[in-house]
């Protein structure tokens, strides 16, 4: 069992990136990224908290737009600096109003 002091903030100088993914489907919705305090809340809340490296702030996933993540399950990677989190998505995971961020080829 990992614990969040196991995850390695520093190497992302407090930050790590967080793959979203569909618990039904396992389709990615998208990539965050987590500080420990918004992990911290996502753990408290069952809902995805990120930190927001443009407004330099945490956010919850939904908290303008009300499409919210339910938290399934948690993963951290091998090396512990990623977290993989599965969830219940309600509505649409992507600003553009896409299912997915993931929905471009790249040619």
């Amino acid at each position: 069992m990992i614990k969040i002091d196991d995850i390695d903030f520093d190497k992302g100088k407090g930050l790590v990136p967080c793959i979203i993914q569909d618990y039904k489907n396992l389709e990615v919705l998208m990539l965050g990224y987590m500080s420990r305090e918004s992990l911290k809340k996502t753990l408290e809340t069952n809902h995805t908290w990120f930190f927001s490296r443009s407004k330099n702030r945490l956010w919850n996933k939904g908290e303008t737009s009300n499409n919210f993540q339910i938290v399934k399950d948690i993963k951290i990677d091998c090396d512990n600096d990623t977290i993989l989190i599965l969830v219940d998505q309600i509505g649409v995971a992507c600003h553009t109003g896409k299912r997915s961020c993931f929905y471009r080829e790249l040619k």
